[in-house]
């Protein structure tokens, strides 16, 4: 059985990636109470019911006595060696608070330790900081749409989660933020560059001409060479120390062009070894 926790800050993106998951046939509960986990963990395991193979469940954390409920229910299923993994879904203060303006909603924590919808976003961060550092996934929707977080999501766990460690290749660009849930980001602005080029201005790295410019030029090669042999000793390393996912982002100016060549390349090359991977192009359809 595949069961994933989908934890995280209020506003970020919970619903959306649950939503998401359903799409690709999990069976989703949302807001179970965190004493409920182990209990409804064995409640599926038993299930003869095949939709039950799959499922994943949404946690509200509000308190410190729901915090740890939480840990001893992650606890219990760790020392029972039973299976599963959690996504963790944050996003920036400014972001959030943002996002409770336009949907004029009340932070769940406003009123309950918090006077105001921004103290309830620090309380909310600093209470869940701990279940953020321990989660298998963290999805930071600071820049991205729900369209893109269900991309995201999507591309994801499309496939089983279970078969262990798997590597995110994203592009992204500087001039829309760093992405925050990367854990290595090469900055690749040093590379020519085809948006001065008049007839690559308007196309991506996704298209053959880019590519073919981009990959053309010897800093270019030097570069990804030294990139993939320090990739190649890394993916050991994490995975002896427990880790399940890593994400590696290639950044240029604006995220269409070097940074999707080059995230693509390295995409295409951990498919070659035989690793799992998946590619994500946060700002490519940005303008």
């Amino acid at each position: 059985m595949e069961f994933l926790i989908i934890s995280g800050i209020s506003g970020a993106g919970k619903t959306v990636a649950m939503h998401s998951l359903e799409d690709i046939g999990f069976y989703c509960v949302d807001n179970l109470p965190s004493a409920l986990i182990t209990t409804f963990y064995d409640l599926c395991s038993n299930s003869n019911d095949e939709k039950m193979q799959r499922v994943a469940l949404v946690t509200n954390i509000r308190s410190r006595e729901d915090y740890l409920l939480y840990n001893d229910s992650l606890t219990k299923l760790k020392n029972d060696k039973k299976y599963f993994k959690v996504l963790f879904l944050d996003a920036a203060e400014n972001v959030l608070l943002t996002r409770y303006k336009s949907t004029r909603r009340k932070h769940p924590l406003t009123g309950r330790g918090a006077a105001t919808t921004a103290a309830a976003v620090k309380l909310e961060a600093s209470l869940l900081e701990p279940i953020k550092e321990s989660a298998d996934f963290v999805i930071d929707t600071t820049n991205l749409s729900a369209a893109q977080l269900k991309e995201r999501v999507t591309t994801l766990f499309l496939g089983d989660s279970r078969l262990g460690f798997t590597v995110t290749c994203m592009s992204f660009g500087f001039k829309y933020g760093l992405p925050m849930e990367a854990d290595l980001v090469f900055d690749v602005r040093c590379l020519p560059n085809p948006f001065y080029i008049e007839e690559l201005k308007y196309k991506t790295g996704l298209d053959k001409e880019v590519r073919d410019y981009v990959l053309k030029w010897e800093q270019t090669n030097k570069l990804y060479e030294k990139i993939e042999e320090y990739i190649d000793y890394a993916l050991p390393l994490y995975v002896k120390e427990g880790k399940s996912q890593l994400i590696i982002a290639f950044g240029c100016t604006g995220g269409k062009h070097r940074s999707v060549t080059l995230a693509g390349k390295m995409y295409d090359h951990l498919l070659e070894i035989g690793q799992p991977s998946s590619l994500h192009h946060r700002d490519i359809r940005k303008a």
